[in-house]
Order: C-alpha cells, then sequence, then structure tokens
C-alpha cells in the first residue's frame, strides 16, 4: 500500500496526477481562495463562482474539446474553455462514457 500524507486545512481533493479538477470538501463562495494538495504540491486558488460541497473546480485551464479527469477517470469532455477556478459541471462537460457515437475524441457515425 502507498503511503499517503494527511496535511490539515485543505479544503479540496485531488486523487491523481493526471486530474485536472478539484472536488471541494466544503461550501465556498466566489472570491474565496482554497488550498489544496496535489501530489506534494500545495495549490492555492481563487474560485470565481460559488460551489457547493461535493462539487468540482478547475484548478488549471481545460480547454474545450479536452477531456476532464477526476480521480485518475475520465468523467467528459469540455464543452467549452473552463478557466482556472470555475465551476465544472454539466453546464460545461458533456459525458463521453459508453457513448458510441465520441470514443478517444474522434467521431464514431454507426450506420
Amino acid at each position: 500500500m502507498a503511503d499517503k500524507t494527511f496535511v490539515s486545512n485543505m479544503e479540496g481533493i485531488v486523487m491523481h496526477p493526471i486530474d485536472n479538477v478539484v472536488t471541494v470538501l466544503r461550501d465556498i463562495k466566489k472570491g474565496e481562495q482554497i488550498s489544496f494538495l496535489v501530489q506534494t504540491e500545495i495549490y492555492k486558488i481563487k474560485c470565481i463562482q460559488d460551489l457547493n460541497f461535493g462539487h468540482k473546480m478547475a484548478f488549471k485551464t481545460i480547454q474545450i474539446g479536452e477531456t476532464v479527469y477526476k480521480y485518475g477517470e475520465s468523467i467528459g469532455r469540455a464543452t467549452e474553455d473552463i478557466l482556472t477556478g470555475e465551476h465544472v459541471h454539466v453546464h460545461n462537460i458533456e459525458g463521453i462514457r459508453g457513448r458510441g457515437d465520441k470514443q478517444n475524441g474522434k467521431e464514431n457515425v454507426q450506420w
């Protein structure tokens, strides 16, 4: 089992180095800065929208069409550019899991 380090006062969780979103661990108000750990680096990001506990925030810019990763897994594709500190949810990502028409970023039209 890999050693994990707990750091107190962290307000978000990132589980995998490929992740580009942080899951917030409390309600966050627009303009607040939160702290969280990505591997061994502490990030401090200003939230640009209100967020509820358990929701996702981009901690780096995610370009339109880019895959969104949470906990090391793809959770969808950005339907618009998502700025650092912005809420990531159904309004700016589309699900791609289990879809037969889009896989690996390519159209897969079946007749």
